[in-house]
Formats: structure tokens, C-alpha cells, sequence
């Protein structure tokens, strides 16, 4: 008979329904059975597309013996921390105080009053490499809420008190110059991996968010190191085996330094925030003596994660999936972790015949195998041989379509509003750099289906939503923030005007409801479900950190709008960017980033022309666009419009279309040339 989460919305809850165990849903409800049976709380978070967590449930939850203890003796809640990131932030965080590190599945015992005091992240079904076993948990806390409820209050007491002296102070309000930003480019520099590209050693993750800040760092000073380290990185993790070299798209982490061996699932945010990233290394080498093989590659590269995108992860409502799972069946009924990916020089075989020697040169694949068992993970190794250019599409295709028989990994449905807001944002600049409108209708229908169903009456936003229907959770700081960049982004490429208003709706929200007077920002609004702590992370992790989001949201908006608010309240939020930035440059790259677009101006770029369709209104746009300013706007429209604000007082010259770009309240002289243009946004 299934549980409780039968009910929920929740694919990763979903996945749970059937178990023994008597799960409930976070809620006031669970607390409250707590109380009346005086028996502690089992709180278990994860994902649906996480490996361990499906791990643990096979072994743990799906056993009746270890259900009925749980039953037994606890109330067990299951947190999707996708639907719900602030309670996963806040015990997450108390996780990694108490044992130096966190992860998923996260399990943490709680007391009905929701104060965390034993905490762990997956245990094994029998004692295993040091770890004891989840049954031993589960008696040794039972044992000690039934003999030693005071000393179990007393540290659980400890850790929350522990948790509201955490409060960010980040020194002053003021927002990162030249020379914080010239020494988090020395730390990065330092952490660089010149023979590997990327950060740091194993497990490597993608640095979507320090590539954009390197990229602007170059755009307005001319370092050339810098744009060197991101655009090596980009190529290794394009060439490796985190990359998808038949199907496009990216999966979460590289296990090892090479960027060899992923850890096969896909998630949304990622590929969004890299499509932008390789979008925005194409762009910067238009003016340069870079190869066309580099610039090549990067367009390949966010053409096919766009399309990726939208070919595997647009939902039936035009909003954005989450993530694809790591494992899928692997013909046998066992599900296994990148089956749907890897290949054998055999397999490669049966597919391709005569051209199966070709595919495993070309590709990587070896005998001994790059994965488990034999299998590889497909890369694109440099090599000095000139492969024929049809035969290797015609590989890839029936490679392709092979694979395409093979069973899939599951998807997780759900829509959340700051991922579709990150996906919003790189398809319609991907559409526009490349000509893409399929792309930029794509973004369109994903931002209709946010305005249409996460957005209320008073523009406040629901975290997500499954199957057109919107879920009960409230946004937090990330979601208002990538909506708002991602309706930015649409205002600046469509000439939609109607864009930039819902985005300042958001942000509203995010200066009456998400910040104090000293400029910090919190996740969760001022008027949210109460936690033991409000949480509150200024770093970047796999995202943009709320916090870092809505800084860059609300200068661009400034920039729109002239607003002294909103572009006050960004230099504040970027105080704690000069705090942190020179120390851990790795994890603020989009703070950085913003930091760099404060310093530059940002620019503001007016478009106007007698016929928005006209080709020369269209060259003097795309110029606009396709300028490397840091953190450029750009308004379009027919003269006399109000569409935008910046349209405002902005003529023809002698009838032709004209640009105006200011900064600073300077502005340049107008031009109605794409040439002088893009020399005024060249950084």
C-alpha cells in the first residue's frame, strides 16, 4: 500500500511511494507525530537523479525488517532538496560542521522540534570499510534518545546555536575593484591545471561560473591569461569524457583529473550554464587571431548542448526537466550506471562494421577500456591523423541511433524556476549568436510557462512545478534571481519589453522580502516557512549562489532602468565578493563576474531603428549582442518607442537605425555603423 508520498509532486518523492517505510513529507504534520509518539525524527534528503540515493533506498528502505524498525521507532521524512533547498541547506550545513564533509543521500535524526543531533549521508546495509551498518545506526540512535534524552537535547541545543552564530559578515558594503579582482585572478591561476585545464584535482567539476568571469576579466583588461585558462579548460572538457561526443551535453562531474570518466548524470543548470559559457567563448574570439579550430569547437559545443536541451529535457508544457539519471538498464534488467553511454570495442562493432576500427581510434575506445568491464567512455582525443569528415558523421549517427535502442536513463520531470530561468538565458543568446530563432522560441515558451504557472497574482514565484501543475513550494533567493537573468536576457535579445518588467516584478521581491538593511541577502524571504536558521550562502556551488544571482540581476536592471535602488543594493551585495573573492576565487566566479560588469559600467546599449525587421536595424542588434562589455545590456527598439527606458530621447540619425552606448552617464558619440559599434563594445 503506498506511503504517504504518494501524493507529492515530487518525481524523487515519487520514486518512494511504494516503500515500506512510512514515509512522510515535510511538513508540520510529521513534527507533530513526533511530538504525540515521542520518538525522534529520520530525515533523509536526496535527488532523484543521484546515484547513492537509489543506492541506499534499494538496500534500506525497500527492506521490510529495516521498514518496521523505522516504523517502529522514528517518524521518517523524505526531502526532495531540489524542491526544497533551504531545509537541505540548513542541515546540510550543521552535516558538514559536525563531520567535515556532506553529500547525498543526507541522513540526519532530528528531534520533533527539528533540531538535528546524529548526522551521516549514505550507510551501507552491513558494516563496510569503517562505516557501521544502517541498522546500527538506527538502534545506537534509538538507544540514546531513550537513555540519554538530556545529553541528546544538550548537543542538539549546541548545534543550533552553534548554526544562528553563522550569520554573514562580510566587513563592508563595498563591492570588489581592480585589485581584489587582479588577485582572485592570482588565486585562480595558482589552483589552474595547465596540463588538464579546469580547477583543482579529482573529482573535477565543470567551472561554468569562473569561465564567465575569466572571459570578462579579459574583455576589459586585455589579459590574455586569463581568457588562455578558459579557453584550454573549455577545449579538454569538450575533447573529454564528460562531455556527451554523440548526443551533446554535459554530465555532472569528471570522477577523475582527466575529465575522463564522468559521473553520468545531466542536469539541467549545468549544460545551461555551459551552453552560455561556450557561447560566450565563441564570442570572444571574434576579433582575434584565435584558430578557427578553437572557435569552432566552442560553437559546436553550445550549439549541441542547446540542442540537447531541448531535444531530451523540454517538457510536454515547454519548461525545462531537471536532470537525467546516471543509471539505466543495461539489457539485463540490472540497472547500472552509465550503461546508456559507454561502449565496447565489440559493441562499436556490431553497430558499425568496417568503420568500427575508425570509431574506437577516433573516439578512444581501447581493449582494456577507459570505465568498468571493458567499456569506454567516448572521448575526442587530440590526434595528428586527418579523419574524413562524412565518414565520421555517418559514426556518430549510427552510433546515435544504436543508442537510441538501448533503455534510457529516467528523467526527473519536475521544472524548477531558477534552472529554466539559467536555460531561458543561454538558449536565447545561443539562438541569437548563431541564427538560431528555433532556440529563441525554446526560451520564449519556457518563460511563458514560468509567467503562466509560477508566477501568481503578486509575481511571487512557486519553486516548481510537474505536469502543468505548480508545486507547494515557495521559491527562494536563486529562483526570483535566474528567473530575473533570464527574462533579462530575453528582454535584450527579443526587444520585448514586457520582459524587463516581469524581471523588475522579481526583483522587487528580492529588496522587500530577501535582504536587510546592511545589504546581506537571505535564501528564504523574510515571510517563508521558519527553519532553525534562516539559511543564507553567498558562495557559488553547481550554481550561481542566490545571493550572486540577484547581485548581477539587479545591476543589469539598474542598467535598464537607471533605478539607484536596485544598482545600490547590487554593490552592496557584492561586499561579500570582495571578502571572499581574492581568498576562494573558485567558489564566487559569478560575483566575480558581476564584479567585473560594476567595474566596466556596465554598458548600456540603445538600438534604434525605423523597422525592427530591417536588415540594418538586425546588423547594428546582433553587433550590439555580440559586443564583449562585461554584463552589457541592450535595448531595441523603433524610435519614439517606450518600450524600453533606454529608447528614451534616442533619434534616428538622418533616418538610418543608430546605436547610442553610455556608461557612467557618459555616453559615445551615436553611430549608425556595425564597425564603430563594436569597436565601442570591445572592452
Amino acid at each position: 500500500m503506498p506511503n504517504r508520498l504518494a501524493h507529492e509532486t515530487s518525481p524523487y518523492l515519487l520514486q518512494h511511494a511504494d516503500n515500506p517505510v512510512d514515509w512522510w513529507p515535510w511538513s508540520d504534520g510529521a513534527f507533530e507525530e513526533a511530538r504525540n509518539r515521542n520518538v525522534p525524527v529520520l530525515l533523509s534528503v536526496g535527488y532523484s537523479s543521484c546515484h547513492w540515493c537509489h543506492v541506499m533506498a534499494h538496500e534500506s528502505f525497500e527492506d521490510q525488517d529495516t521498514a518496521d524498525y523505522l516504523n517502529a521507532h522514528f517518524v521518517s521524512v523524505k526531502v526532495d532538496r531540489e524542491e526544497r533547498p533551504d531545509v537541505d541547506a540548513v542541515y546540510m550545513e550543521a552535516v558538514q560542521a559536525a563531520t567535515g564533509q556532506g553529500g547525498w543521500p543526507m541522513t540526519v535524526f532530528l528531534t520533533p522540534d527539528a533540531e538535528p543531533f546524529y548526522f551521516g549521508t549514505y550507510f551501507p546495509p552491513a558494516p563496510r570499510q569503517g562505516m557501521p551498518s544502517f541498522r546500527q545506526v538506527l538502534q545506537g540512535v534509538q538507544q540514546a534518545w531513550s537513555e540519554r534524552r538530556d545529553e541528546v537535547a544538550e548537543v542538539a541545543g549546541k548545534i543550533v546555536r552553534d548554526l544562528a552564530g553563522r550569520e554573514i559578515s562580510y566587513g563592508d558594503s563595498q563591492a570588489p575593484g581592480e585589485e581584489e579582482l587582479a588577485q582572485a585572478l592570482l588565486g585562480l591561476t595558482r589552483d589552474y591545471d595547465p596540463q588538464r585545464g579546469g580547477f583543482g584535482g579529482a573529482p573535477k567539476f565543470p567551472p561554468s561560473m569562473v569561465i564567465e568571469f575569466l572571459l570578462r576579466h579579459h574583455a576589459r583588461t586585455g589579459a590574455e591569461g586569463a581568457r588562455q585558462m578558459a579557453r584550454d579548460t573549455c577545449e579538454r572538457m569538450a575533447r573529454g569524457g564528460i562531455y556527451d561526443q554523440l548526443g551533446g551535453g554535459f554530465a555532472r562531474y569528471s570522477v577523475d583529473r582527466d575529465w575522463t570518466v564522468p559521473h553520468f548524470e545531466k542536469m539541467l543548470y549545468d549544460n545551461a550554464l555551459l551552453c552560455r559559457a561556450y557561447a560566450h567563448l565563441w564570442r570572444s574570439t571574434a576579433h582575434d587571431q584565435a584558430s578557427d579550430e578553437h572557435r569552432e569547437l566552442a560553437r559546436r559545443v553550445a550549439l549541441e548542448t542547446a540542442d540537447f536541451m531541448v531535444r531530451e529535457l523540454r517538457t510536454a508544457e515547454g519548461g525545462f526537466a531537471s536532470a537525467l539519471d546516471a543509471d539505466s538498464d543495461d539489457g539485463t534488467g540490472k540497472h547500472v550506471e552509465g550503461a546508456y553511454y559507454v561502449w565496447t570495442p565489440e559493441q562499436l562493432d556490431e553497430v558499425l562494421g568496417a568503420d568500427a576500427e575508425l570509431a574506437a581510434h577516433y573516439f578512444g575506445v581501447t581493449e582494456e577500456g577507459t570505465f568498468e568491464e571493458g567499456a569506454s567512455v567516448l572521448q575526442l582525443p587530440r590526434q595528428d591523423v586527418e579523419f574524413d569528415a562524412e565518414r565520421i558523421d555517418s559514426v556518430k549517427r549510427r552510433l546515435l541511433e544504436a543508442r537510441s535502442r538501448r533503455p534510457a536513463p529516467g528523467r526527473d520531470d519536475k521544472v524548477v524556476a531558477a534552472w529554466n530561468g539559467l536555460a531561458i538565458a543561454a538558449l536565447a543568446e545561443t539562438g541569437a549568436y548563431f541564427d538560431r530563432p528555433d532556440l529563441i522560441e525554446a526560451a520564449l515558451g519556457a518563460a511563458d510557462l514560468l509567467v503562466r504557472l509560477h508566477l501568481d497574482d503578486h509575481a511571487r514565484l512557486a519553486r516548481t512545478s510537474k505536469d502543468g501543475q505548480a508545486g507547494a513550494n515557495a521559491g527562494v533567493l536563486e529562483d526570483y534571481a535566474d528567473v530575473a537573468e533570464g527574462f533579462l536576457a530575453l528582454a535584450s535579445v527579443t526587444g520585448e519589453g514586457v520582459w524587463l518588467e516581469f524581471a523588475g516584478f522579481l526583483l522587487d521581491h528580492v529588496l522587500d522580502r530577501f535582504a536587510d538593511e546592511s545589504g546581506s541577502l537571505y535564501d528564504t524571504a523574510a515571510d517563508a516557512e521558519k527553519l532553525i536558521r534562516r539559511p543564507q550562502d553567498p558562495t557559488d556551488n553547481a550554481t550561481p549562489s542566490g545571493w550572486s544571482a540577484a547581485a548581477g540581476a539587479l545591476l543589469s536592471y539598474a542598467a535598464h532602468t537607471g533605478s539607484e535602488p536596485h544598482r545600490t543594493a547590487a554593490e552592496k551585495a557584492l561586499g561579500v565578493v570582495k571578502a571572499l573573492g581574492p581568498r576562494v576565487p573558485r567558489f564566487v566566479g559569478w560575483g566575480l563576474a558581476v564584479g567585473e560588469a560594476l567595474l566596466d559600467g556596465p554598458r548600456e546599449v540603445a538600438v534604434v531603428g525605423p523597422d525592427l525587421d530591417d536588415d540594418a536595424t538586425r546588423a547594428l542588434h546582433r553587433t550590439a549582442l555580440l559586443g564583449t562589455a562585461p554584463g552589457a545590456v541592450v535595448a531595441l527598439g523603433s524610435e519614439g518607442s517606450g518600450e524600453f527606458p533606454l529608447l528614451a530621447d534616442r533619434p534616428l540619425r538622418d533616418g538610418e537605425p543608430t546605436a547610442y552606448v553610455c556608461r557612467n552617464f557618459t555616453c559615445d558619440a551615436p553611430t549608425t555603423d556595425p564597425d564603430r559599434l563594436s569597436t565601442q563594445l570591445s572592452g
